[in-house]
């Protein structure tokens, strides 16, 4: 919808400008059929774009500068080309219909491009990166590692404001106008690319009073005797254990003393000897260097995964997204989050 935006409020004089010297006759002294059908075609997205976007043909001849018969004829001259009906028009409503429907689907990739071209043009003659990221991260990653980070990534560029939400579910890039997203793993979209951070260790770990009273687990199958503690998704579901046994991985579920749906809580729990937890690397690295925490199970942990920054594929990234993605992936490598080749741990 940005985009929509952004396209819909070109300058009306820009918009006429095109739209003239696309009906003009050719150089050849001959009228062109290809101009003239595009300059129609042109005039009849835009003024469809509008309508959609506002839903009204009226609203839509405000936001273009234009009257609400011409909008109308620009859509009746798009539908004759389509030969399709694109609105459901009554006195009190105008919505699309499923031919509508899909040829606003349909449009949305030109749409984006347009406005990346617009917004790419307006930051060269502009200066610095400039304007609004919407971000999202899964809330321990967000929270541990990126926050603490948009700081300074504000100092270095303070004409871009940010909007940094929590929240475990997959980014729709789409439909939530999302331009990065931080995930635990890839992500399955070939349109979106997915640069890695860091490597994204599992580490087992107990405080000093839990290892007192009940020991360490010495191998996987000794944690049904122990105190787990599990984490919940937002999907609903709990999240399994990884582990490499033998050369091989392993997924376990062990029963649990408790059960969280945030990071935040687990390690809480843990450090109050409530029990043990399988945990990434980046949230307590620095608990298990000074001794509030215990590692174990270190000889069977899993092959690294990775912490990912994620953004939609595109051949030219707005200044914006660019800068703050070189920023957060160059401060983030410079963290000293690879705990288990830099520690001595247990069992």
């Amino acid at each position: 919808m940005a985009a929509l935006a952004c396209l819909v409020a070109m300058d009306y004089t820009t918009r006429a400008s095109m739209s003239d010297y696309l009906s003009r006759p050719s150089l050849a002294g001959a009228d062109d059929p290809f101009a003239s059908s595009f300059a129609t075609s042109y005039a009849g997205v835009v003024s469809f774009l509008a309508v959609a976007n506002e839903g009204s043909f009226a609203r839509a001849g405000d936001r273009l500068g234009i009257g609400r018969s011409s909008v109308s004829r620009n859509v009746q001259k798009l539908e004759a080309q389509l030969n399709a009906r694109l609105f459901l028009r009554t006195t009190r409503s105008t919505s699309l219909t499923r031919e509508g429907e899909l040829f606003y689907e349909n449009c949305q990739p030109g749409i984006e491009r347009l406005a990346q071209a617009l917004d790419d043009m307006r930051e060269l003659r502009n200066g610095p990166p400039r304007g609004h990221l919407r971000i999202v991260s899964t809330p321990g990653f967000g929270r541990k590692i990126v926050a603490p980070l948009l700081k300074g990534f504000h100092t270095q560029y303070p004409g871009i404001t940010l909007e940094f939400l929590l929240n475990d579910r997959p980014a729709d890039f789409t439909a939530d106008r999302v331009d990065v997203a931080f995930r635990d793993g890839r992500m399955e979209d070939s349109g979106i690319v997915a640069r890695q951070l860091i490597p994204m260790q599992m580490i087992v770990c107990v405080s000093p009073a839990y290892a007192r009273i009940h020991g360490l687990p010495r191998h996987v199958d000794e944690l049904a005797n122990h105190r787990c503690i599990n984490f919940r998704t937002a999907a609903g579901r709990i999240r399994e254990w990884e582990f490499k046994v033998d050369g091989l991985a392993q997924r376990r579920q062990p029963g649990a003393q408790h059960t969280f749906n945030h990071p935040d809580l687990i390690v809480q729990a843990v450090l109050d000897g409530l029990g043990i937890a399988q945990l990434p690397a980046y949230q307590v690295c620095d608990l298990l260097s000074d001794g509030q925490l215990l590692s174990c199970l270190a000889q069977h942990a899993p092959d690294d995964g990775g912490h990912y920054i994620c953004y939609l594929s595109r051949k030219q990234l707005p200044a914006r997204i660019r800068v703050f993605i070189d920023y957060i992936t160059e401060s983030t490598r410079a963290l000293d989050l690879q705990c288990l080749t830099t520690m001595t741990t247990l069992g």
